[in-house]
């Protein structure tokens, strides 16, 4: 059992929640204290003042076409069912046919967003990366990425968000050049977790420091950019504490996150964590309302409703404002066992809350009027989508 922190003496928690609603600012014991002590009704009712006093009653997603440029990857995490070796089912490596075939299907449904998804730096281990990447001109994974997104935004007018992975200097300048935002999910800031049977081991790029140092990276570049944090697969609440507030340090340096997802761990036959328990909807709920109120109102934050089946509208009553990316043509690649919500779904159950939903595009708009963000070419195609508010241009198919 946790021994509760100074801060939770009693009396203590309507002060914390008090701070945590008017963007005082909690401190890791200020945060530990509000999970380990706070009602999850006063956490929520907390998390959703702030939201309606610093985003209205606008909740957002982003109509998507999802790309998975490549399942191949050098990672090995115990939940994942994405990534593929060589030779196995579902292992490939998407041409540029491939690639285009697909963002046009989106772009014919009325998608503004192309995620392209993918495994990490999967030529530093397979000897067929190599070949594949060889036969197309490129010597990595990521030069080869910022190829199709430029060949995306250009023939499609689609706007770009890559998701693959950690990334330096030069690949994330390259990436600018085309994309309208990026992102890399910390998932975790514990090292703990490479150790052997735990989630990340055998997972090199899941080495905390090494995505922190491509989120600080991206904020020194003015790149519009998402990460968040995964519950559920052997992290403490210290833990995840920590990793929201790494998050924090790195928004108030740079200001460059635009969304943080927390995402629950859900668990997928055929792999090593198979049998491990799901992250439950009360924990998912109560970490959701404590990442409002420890980022504050200015950061957008979403959770997946696909994850949360049938259940999902709940995750409106933990504050959030966004829904994410959402596709009329394509699975969740990432979890195929759980479809996304039909978009008038999404519609009705937000305004069942009170609220409304509203198309953004894959950079929000309180970051179109920030200079900086944007690569000229990519302005030129957001400009088109976006209406004078910034979110998605009204009546647009």
């Amino acid at each position: 059992m946790a021994t509760a922190s100074i801060s939770a003496r009693p009396g203590n928690v309507e002060r914390l929640l008090a701070r945590g609603e008017q963007g005082q600012g909690l401190s890791q014991e200020d945060s530990l204290a509000l999970m380990e002590q706070a009602e999850t009704s006063a956490l929520l009712q907390a998390s959703c003042r702030l939201r309606a006093r610093a985003k209205g009653r606008s909740v957002s997603y982003s109509k998507k076409v999802f790309i998975p440029l490549t399942t191949l990857c050098r990672d090995y995490c115990g939940y994942c069912t994405f990534r593929k070796d060589p030779g196995q089912p579902g292992a490939h490596f998407m041409t540029p046919d491939e690639v285009l075939a697909l963002a046009e299907r989106g772009r014919r449904a009325g998608c503004k967003e192309a995620l392209f998804s993918l495994g990490d730096q999967p030529e530093r281990i397979f000897p067929e990366a190599r070949d594949f990447l060889r036969s197309q001109g490129f010597d990595t994974t990521l030069a080869y990425l910022a190829a199709m997104c430029r060949m995306v935004l250009e023939r499609t007018g689609l706007l770009p968000h890559a998701n693959p992975g950690v990334m330096g200097r030069d690949d994330l300048a390259a990436l600018k050049e085309s994309n309208a935002s990026m992102g890399i999910m910390l998932e975790t800031l514990s090292p703990r977790l490479l150790k052997k049977g735990m989630a990340h081991w055998h997972a090199p790029d899941k080495v905390p420091a090494l995505r922190l140092r491509t989120i600080e990276e991206a904020g020194r570049q003015q790149i519009a950019f998402t990460t968040g944090i995964l519950i559920g697969i052997g992290e403490t609440l210290k833990e995840r504490v920590d990793s929201l507030l790494a998050i924090r340090a790195l928004h108030q340096r740079y200001g460059h996150i635009q969304e943080v997802i927390v995402q629950n761990f859900r668990a997928k036959p055929d792999t090593p964590f198979a049998a491990h328990a799901d992250a439950g909807l009360e924990d998912l709920l109560r970490t959701l309302a404590l990442a409002r109120l420890l980022l504050g109102g200015e950061i957008n934050l979403q959770a997946p409703p696909n994850l949360s089946y049938k259940d999902f509208p709940r995750l409106l009553d933990a504050g959030i404002n966004d829904w994410g990316g959402i596709s009329p043509v394509t699975l969740d690649f990432i979890n195929p066992e759980a479809a996304w919500p039909q978009i008038s779904t999404l519609a009705e159950k937000t305004a069942a809350a009170g609220l409304e939903l509203r198309e953004r595009l894959a950079l929000y708009p309180e970051f179109a009027q920030r200079s900086g963000f944007l690569a000229e070419r990519v302005c030129a195609e957001f400009a088109r989508h976006a209406g004078a508010d910034g979110y998605a241009r009204l009546g647009e198919n």
